[in-house]
């Protein structure tokens, strides 16, 4: 098997299931090389599970198809985290495996950059990571109390709602948000 690409701003795309190891030929360049991408594709054409990280990391998939995987909008949360340079948006968008969510995915940002995403959390998870990953996920909420207490027991990483953790790459901040079906 290949060594797969490095991703900055998604560090484990393994880890995450952003990309799975396969024995599918990637339509971009047509070698099958051990991996494949699972998360979401935007193109006019369907490329769902048939890209492989490499065409994903070198832009090859973005220049031959017009494949993005993440909301240009969606990276720094709709303007709500702090603002990029758009080389960072590029890169995300047409150079970085994206991930799944229930509704439209965002890329928390920090520091004036993306941060790094860790993947999906539940309860459980969040508990295990510590103070810090839990309290990035409430203050997102803006719930508090026995609200903020039963949407946590309620997190599940692979159901609904589910939390989307990223620590930044500058200063090791937690952060990231949440959502639902």
């Amino acid at each position: 098997m290949n060594t797969l690409p490095h991703f900055r701003y998604h560090p484990d795309a393994l880890a995450t299931g952003s990309i799975t190891a396969s024995d599918i030929r990637c339509e971009c360049c047509e070698q099958i090389r051990g991996f494949i991408y699972t998360g979401p594709v935007y193109a006019i054409e369907e490329y769902q599970n048939s890209l492989c990280p490499w065409c994903i990391s070198d832009g090859t998939a973005h220049a031959r198809f017009g494949a993005t995987f993440a909301d240009e909008s969606g990276i720094g949360g709709y303007g709500a985290w702090d603002h990029v340079p758009k080389d960072v948006i590029s890169e995300i968008a047409h150079r970085t495996p994206g991930f799944s969510g229930w509704q439209q995915e965002q890329w928390w940002t920090h520091c004036n950059d993306a941060a790094m995403y860790l993947g999906r959390q539940g309860h459980k998870e969040l508990k295990a990571i510590g103070d810090d990953a839990i309290r990035a996920i409430r203050e997102n909420t803006g719930l508090e109390g026995t609200d903020w207490e039963r949407f946590y027991r309620d997190l599940h990483k692979d159901g609904s709602p589910t939390a989307y953790l990223f620590r930044c790459r500058h200063c090791g901040t937690l952060g990231g948000y949440q959502d639902c079906d």
